[in-house]
């Protein structure tokens, strides 16, 4: 399903995801969260099947920098969790906000309408950086206990909080069903129930 890599390569990926934790703060789709808290794909914005089970790429995490035009990008520059941040010069004279710190995962459908389909994942909102980052520091610490099968199956789901001046604002969770090994065999791991969190208000 992934390419095979050697544990070594896995350890160093662990090792990345937690040092990156504390500040959290060609062929593939886009995938994205919309307004409305709808999981999107693609130019056509074609909404995820709710059903669908999704293999997160444990060596696909990015991390860097984005910026923005008026719903254009001016720039990106990313690299490997495993790498440092990139060097940035002075952002686009028309960019919005400048350079933003942008983080990201790319993870492929096997289950549902959309399975085969390989999607890339990036954000830099204070919710998204915070799910692909909890997820990644999921996989550390599977790939501690459990190196065979560090790939987290998982469900695209949301949660929201009440924003004073915004309304409600949604936020992407990776629930993880079950762990599978690189190779994806058929037989998975499930995940252990997790405590249903709640809805915060700001």
């Amino acid at each position: 399903m992934f390419p095979v890599v050697q544990n070594s390569s896995i350890g160093a990926v662990a090792i990345a995801l937690r040092a990156v934790a504390p500040s959290a703060a060609g062929g593939t789709a886009i995938l994205k969260m919309d307004k409305t808290g709808h999981w999107v794909f693609g130019a056509d914005q074609t909404e995820v099947d709710a059903d669908s089970l999704w293999a997160v790429n444990p060596f696909s995490f990015v991390h860097g920098y984005i910026a923005w035009g008026e719903g254009e990008v001016l720039g990106e520059k990313m690299t490997s969790i495993t790498s440092p941040l990139p060097e940035l010069e002075a952002a686009p004279p028309n960019a919005k906000r400048g350079w933003e710190e942008q983080v990201g995962l790319s993870m492929k459908c096997i289950k549902g309408e959309d399975e085969g389909l390989e999607v890339r994942y990036t954000v830099t909102s204070v919710g998204g950086k915070r799910a692909v980052q909890s997820m990644g520091i999921k996989i550390a610490e599977r790939v501690d206990a459990s190196p065979e099968s560090p790939v987290p199956v998982v469900r695209l789901k949301k949660e929201h909080y009440m924003h004073k001046s915004f309304g409600r604002i949604y936020t992407p969770v990776f629930e993880v069903e079950a762990w599978i090994g690189m190779e994806g065999e058929a037989k998975a791991e499930p995940e252990a129930p997790a405590r249903r969190r709640r809805a915060i208000t700001e």
